[in-house]
C-alpha cells in the first residue's frame, strides 16, 4: 500500500524535528562529562564534610571518608545518568510518573547523604561561631538576670533598715517612759531592743553582701568578653571550641554563684523568725499596775513585730517571685550539627549545597521538553530513521553481500558434459 504524500506542514515538522536533533545530539557529546564534574564536585564536598563529623585523624578514617565520598559521586552519576536516558523516553504517563516518584526519592536521598554534608563544608565553621555566639547571648542574658535578681535581693537592706530604725524608736521612747508610761530600761525596752539587735545584724548582712555581688557581676562580664573573642577570632575552630567550653563552664558556676548569692530567701526566713522567735523577759515592775502595764505593752509591740514580719516577707516575696535567669548550658556543636541547627542562617550555603546535586534536574526536564517537540514535530507515529555514519556504512556492506548473494542464486548452473565443443587452437583433434 502506497504511503499518502507528506504535506508541507508534516515537511516542516520533521525540519524542526531534525534541527532539534541535532542539538540533542551535541550537547550529548559532553553531558557526560559535565555530570562527571558535578558530581567529583558534591564528592569532594562530602568528602570534607564527612572529616568534620570524623575526629579521629588516622589513616582508616581519611580512606573511609574517602570511599564514602567516591561512593556519593558515583551513585550521583549513576542516578542521573539513568533519568537523563530513560525519563525523556518514555511515552506512557504511568511510566513518567514512575520515574518522576523515582526522581523525587532518589533526590531526596541525594540530600540525605550529601547535600547535608556540603553545607557543613561550605558553612560549617561559620555555623558553630553563630553557635558560639548565640550561647554568649544567652549567657549574658542568664548573667545580667541573675545579678538583677540579686541585687533587688540585696535592695532589701533599706526595708530592714526601716523596721530596725522603727524599733530603736520605740525603744527610745520606752527609756523615757512615753509607750508604757515608767520610764526606763524594763521589759519592754528589752523587747524591743532584742529586735532592733537582730535585724541590725541582719542589715549588716545584707549591706556585705553588696561587694561580691558586684564583684561576681565584673568577673562575669570580663568572661563575656573573652568569650566573644573567642567566638570571632582567627583560628582552628577546634582549638576556638575547647576554650570556649572552659570558658562557659566557669561563667555557668558564677551564674550559680550570683544566684546563691541572693538574700531574698534570708530575709524572708529572717522575717519568720522576727515574729515566731521571741524572747519574753521576767516582767520587772515594782507594783502590779506597773507588771501590767508592762504586759499590755509588750502584747502591743508583739503585734506590730508581727506586722512588720509581714511587711518584711512580702518585700522577699516579691524579689524570690522575679523570673529565674535561664539555664544557659553549652553544648559543643560538630560543623555538620550546627549547619542544620542554624539552617535560617546559612540559606545561600544550602541552596548551593542542594544545587550542586539536584542541578540534572534540570537537564532532565529540558530533555523531556525536546523530545516532546521532536515528537510533535513529526508525529506520534513516525519511527526513528536516523543513522550514524558508522551505521550506514555497515548497512551498505550489508547491503552489498546480499546482492552478491542474491546473484549467484539467480545465476544458470550449466553441467559439464553439455558445455559446447571447443577446438584446440592447435589444430589437433
Amino acid at each position: 500500500m502506497a504511503h499518502p504524500e507528506p504535506t508541507s506542514s508534516d515537511r516542516a515538522g520533521d525540519r524542526y524535528a531534525r534541527e532539534l536533533e541535532r542539538h540533542l545530539d551535541w550537547l550529548d557529546t559532553f553531558t557526560s562529562t559535565a555530570l562527571g564534574v558535578l558530581s567529583a564536585a558534591s564528592g569532594i564536598y562530602t568528602y570534607l564534610g564527612v572529616r568534620t563529623l570524623l575526629d579521629d585523624p588516622g589513616l582508616w578514617t581519611t580512606f573511609a571518608a574517602l570511599a564514602y565520598s567516591i561512593a556519593v559521586s558515583v551513585g550521583i552519576f549513576v542516578f542521573w545518568s539513568y533519568l537523563l536516558r530513560l525519563l525523556p523516553a518514555v511515552r506512557s504517563a504511568a511510566s513518567r510518573v514512575g520515574l518522576m516518584l523515582t526522581m523525587v526519592l532518589g533526590s531526596v536521598a541525594i540530600v540525605a547523604m550529601s547535600s547535608w554534608l556540603n553545607a557543613a563544608a561550605l558553612a560549617g565553621g561559620a555555623a558553630v561561631e553563630t553557635h558560639m555566639a548565640t550561647t554568649v547571648q544567652n549567657y549574658q542574658s542568664a548573667l545580667e538576670r541573675a545579678h538583677a535578681n540579686a541585687v533587688a535581693g540585696q535592695s532589701l537592706s533599706r526595708d530592714v533598715a526601716r523596721v530596725r530604725q522603727s524599733f530603736q524608736d520605740l525603744s527610745e521612747q520606752e527609756a523615757g517612759g512615753t509607750l508604757s508610761g515608767f520610764s526606763g530600761r524594763g521589759a519592754v525596752f528589752r523587747v524591743l531592743t532584742q529586735k532592733s539587735a537582730e535585724l541590725q545584724a541582719l542589715e549588716a548582712q545584707l549591706l556585705g553582701l553588696g561587694e561580691p555581688i558586684e564583684q561576681t557581676f565584673t568577673e562575669g562580664n570580663s568572661i563575656l568578653s573573652r568569650m566573644r573573642g573567642t567566638s570571632v577570632e582567627p583560628g582552628p575552630i577546634e582549638d576556638r571550641t575547647v576554650r570556649f567550653s572552659e570558658d562557659a563552664v566557669e561563667l555557668a558556676g558564677l551564674i550559680t554563684q550570683l544566684r546563691q548569692l541572693n538574700p531574698a530567701p534570708l530575709v524572708a526566713r529572717a522575717a519568720q523568725d522576727l515574729s515566731d522567735a521571741v524572747v519574753l523577759p521576767e516582767l520587772d515592775g515594782t507594783t502590779a499596775e506597773m507588771r501590767a502595764g508592762q504586759s499590755s505593752t509588750i502584747n502591743a509591740v508583739l503585734t506590730l513585730v508581727a506586722q512588720r514580719a509581714d511587711t518584711l516577707s512580702a518585700a522577699a516575696s516579691e524579689v524570690m517571685a522575679l523570673p529565674p535567669p535561664d539555664e544557659a548550658l553549652y553544648t559543643p556543636m560538630s560543623a555538620a550539627d550546627a549547619v542544620i541547627a542554624y539552617a535560617e542562617n546559612f540559606i545561600p550555603a544550602w541552596a548551593g549545597a542542594i544545587s550542586i546535586d539536584l542541578l540534572p534536574a534540570v537537564l532532565v526536564f529540558i530533555i523531556m521538553v525536546v523530545q516532546a517537540a521532536i515528537r510533535s514535530g513529526r508525529g506520534e507515529g513516525h519511527s526513528d530513521d536516523r543513522m550514524t555514519v558508522g551505521e550506514l556504512r555497515a548497512a551498505l556492506a550489508a547491503s552489498e553481500l546480499l546482492r552478491q548473494a542474491d546473484a549467484a542464486q539467480v545465476r544458470p548452473h550449466v553441467p559439464p558434459h553439455t558445455r559446447p565443443f571447443e577446438v584446440p587452437r592447435d589444430g589437433g583433434a
